[in-house]
Parts: C-alpha cells; structure tokens; sequence
C-alpha cells in the first residue's frame, strides 16, 4: 500500500502537517461531506416554504432538488479525476470556494430559475471537492482496514450533517425564512479549510489529461433521463418532454460507454468493473441514492402537508433518523471485521428495507408517533449500515493512482442514484395521485422500499458468489 499513499497524497510517513494528528486532517476533510449533507437536510425541510415563496409546482420543486443532484452526480468522475491530476488538496479548496459561492447565490435568488441557477452552482462545487476529500482521506489511511474505520468515520459526519440539519432548516425557515438555510453553510466550510490548509500537505498532482467528452455525454445522459422523468410527473409518460429527455439520456449514455471504450484517458476505465467489490458496490450505492434523496425530498412534505407539522416539529421528528445514522456508521467498521464487508452490507440493507415497509404502511395519520418513531430509527440505523459498507468495499483496494477514480465512481452513483431515482419516484407517485400537484407519499415510500429490496438482492448475490468462489479454492 505504500505505491497507493505515494500516488493519492504525501507519503505514509507524512500524513499531515506540523504534527497535526490524523483525527484533525480527517475532521476538516469530512467537512465536505458535512456541508453537503447540512444543506441538503436544511433545504428539504424548507421545500414546502420555498414552494410556496416562490410559487412553484411540486414538479418544479423537483427540478430545483435534481438540478443541483443532476450536476453533482454528472460531474463527479471528472472531479475524481482532477483530484488525481490537479492534486488533491487544491482541488478540495477550489471545489469548496464554488460551493459556498453557490450557497450565496440561492440566498439571493428571487425566483425559481435564479435558484435553479444557484444550484446547478452548488452541484459543481459539490463534484468538485467530494472525490478530493475522500481521495485525501484514502492518502491519510492507507491500510484497508484502517479505511473501513476511516468510512465509519466519514458517513457518521454525514449523520452528523443530517442531524444538524434537520435541527436548523426547520428553525431557520421558521425563525429567519428559506433564504437562510443557504447561508448557515458557509461558517462550517470556512472552518473546513483553515482545516485543510493547516493539517493537510499540499501534494503535486499526477500529469494526465481530461476525458472532456466523457464528462459531456455522462452529464447529458443523467440531465435527460431525469428531466424525461421530472417531465412525466406533468405530461404524462408518452409526452413529447418525456419521451424525448429519455431518448437523449439512453443515447448519450451510449456514447458515452462508446466514448469510454475508445478514450486514451478514460474518465472510467470500465475495466474497473471486472472487480467484484466495484461491481457490487457501486450498484448497490446507486439505489441507495435514490432511496436517501427521495425521503428527505418526500419526508417533509408528507410531514407537514398530511401530518400537520411545522416545519420546526417536522425538523425535530427526523433527529432520530439522523441520530441512527451516525450510531450506524459506527457500527458498521465493526459488523464489517466481525463479519467481512460483502457479509455485513446485506444486513444494513435489510433493515432498512424493514423500516421503508414500516414507514409505507405506518397508519399515523396526525403528528408523530411511537409506531413513526420506530420506522425511523431502522431507517436511520439501514442508512449508516449500508452506506458506510458500500462505500469501503468500493474504495478499500483501490490500486496505484485510483482513489480519485474510485471515490469519485461511489460518489457518483450515489449521486446519480439521487438525481435519477427522485425523478423516477417523483414522476409515479405524482402520477398516482391524479390531482395536480399532490403527491401520493404511500406510492413514493413503497418506490423507496423496491429500490432497496433490488440493493439486498444484488449483495446478496455477491455474498453467495464470493462464499462459493472461497470453498473452491479451499476445496483446491
């Protein structure tokens, strides 16, 4: 592992700067992963007010959730592949001025299109500085197992994050309004790179080139088949807006494994699929997307729209879901060296699918509950689990000159998982109401369960393929 440290970041000998321990480095790298999933939590807490404030439809609503996801998850594989190239640590610091640049922006926005805008800004910054944090993270913890320890880490920010943010977007919409869920960001990033520029040493990049292309028709192929979806929601599946974002998506994705193939630098080398963990993992992670961004799209609303909450009670209802998330991620290193990562993922997976099953067919029909309160926390506790096990058998081997590859590809399915996922759920549950501009929460939160229910299937099938695969070479 020491060719891996060398190639990512400093040497494994020099892991950070001025004597700084490991733990600090990690703190202000995972404020990238903190800041995005802060203001993702504050900004669907404030969906119903933001709707409301700027007049939009729930359709709309969605475009304005799925840009910044369309975005992020479209450039997330070039941004992986910058940190590779770029270095890094510049990368990371670039990626966070863009983001916090962007928050700026939607607080000013006066108008659905100028959030529009704003966001798509914040998915820039996002793509950029996401793949580069983890990439330093993989540099500062070479060994896999101390990766696996150093994910638990990293998704239990993310709990953290969520759990911060459902406290503040429900108080600040409250208290301040929509537009002050985009500026409570900004201290935290400004924290992270003080961070970053003391703890974390500045590293050359590796020459290389960009797969510009690449970047272009992944980008357009995630924009059309969520916008074909976004636009089912209004027209119908057989529109012209949605049969024509499909085609433009399934085609440009394609081009875009045709592009891959015959690229001299590819910004994914679909040779990297051959390797079980990547092929399990990044799927897996995928749904997992979809399922995380659509209920805390859903959430709030169901919350406050069917179940009469505030958005301050609304708030505070989610802190269990947050709370599991990052006991979860704490977990799971554990259940993933007791168990080995491929055994531990499915069981994360299974609780959360029991706990999208319970909150589907939960029969509160005012405020919360006790039989809510136990949907939530196997959600939560599913989130952490499986997340943070997908995530470490996604990255845990990464070879010579791969993190950024590798972080970026989980990221981005995660991304584009979300980005896709949303769509598609928005798009049926939409269309199941048959009123215009509801939405059919039972139809959404059973979606979440089915994408779930294919996660679960797909690990365990790599479960059962590995077991066998080591009984014949025992056998041997």
């Amino acid at each position: 592992m020491t060719t891996q440290a060398r190639s990512t970041s400093a040497p494994p000998t020099v892991l950070t700067r001025s004597g700084i321990p490991r733990p600090v480095a990690m703190i202000g790298l995972a404020t990238a992963m903190f800041l995005v999933i802060l203001d993702a939590a504050m900004v669907n807490l404030a969906g119903s007010t933001i709707r409301d404030g700027l007049a939009l439809t729930a359709a709309e609503l969605t475009i304005v959730v799925d840009s910044y996801l369309v975005a992020f998850a479209g450039l997330l594989l070039l941004g992986g592949r910058l940190a590779d190239v770029l270095g890094a640590r510049k990368v990371f610091l670039g990626g966070i001025a863009v983001y916090l640049a962007a928050s700026a922006f939607c607080a000013a926005a006066t108008s659905g299109t100028m959030l529009i805008a704003g966001r798509i800004g914040q998915g820039i910054g996002a793509a950029i500085v996401m793949p580069a944090a983890l990439s330093l993270v993989l540099a500062l913890y070479p060994s896999p197992a101390e990766r696996t320890r150093a994910m638990g880490i990293w998704g239990a920010v993310a709990g953290a994050g969520s759990l911060l943010g459902v406290f503040l977007g429900g108080t600040l919409t409250e208290l301040l309004g929509w537009q002050s869920v985009f500026v409570a960001p900004v201290p935290f990033g400004i924290i992270g790179v003080i961070v970053v520029v003391r703890a974390v040493p500045s590293v050359p990049g590796r020459p290389g080139q960009f797969d510009v292309l690449g970047a272009v028709t992944i980008t357009t192929a995630i924009s059309g088949l969520a916008l074909g979806m976004v636009a089912a929601a209004d027209a119908g599946w057989t529109a012209p807006a949605t049969v024509t974002g499909l085609a433009v998506g399934l085609a440009s994705l394609v081009a875009f494994v045709i592009v891959e193939r015959s690229a001299a630098r590819p910004l994914v080398p679909l040779g990297v699929f051959r390797r079980k963990a990547v092929a399990t993992a990044n799927p897996v992670m995928l749904l997992i997307g979809g399922t995380l961004t659509s209920l805390f799209f859903f959430l709030p609303q169901y919350q406050q729209d069917i179940l009469g909450m505030s958005p301050l009670a609304a708030g505070m209802a989610q802190i269990p879901i947050a709370v599991m998330i990052i006991v979860g991620s704490i977990v799971a290193p554990l259940l993933a060296q007791r168990l080995g990562v491929a055994r531990a993922l499915p069981v994360g997976l299974a609780v959360l699918l029991v706990g999208f099953l319970w909150l589907a067919l939960d029969p509160t029909t005012s405020g919360f509950s006790v039989s809510l309160l136990g949907a939530f926390l196997l959600i939560g506790t599913g989130l952490g689990l499986g997340a943070v096990n997908a995530t470490a058998m996604a990255v845990r081997d990464s070879a010579d000159g791969e993190s950024g590859l590798l972080s970026g590809l989980v990221n981005a399915a995660q991304q584009l998982g979300g980005a896709v996922g949303l769509a598609a759920l928005a798009g049926i549950a939409i269309g199941t109401a048959g009123t215009d501009g509801d939405i059919s929460f039972t139809t959404a939160f059973l979606g979440e369960a089915a994408l779930i229910l294919i996660a679960l299937a797909l690990a365990l099938i790599s479960t059962v393929s590995n077991r066998q695969a080591t009984s014949a070479l025992v056998a041997r």
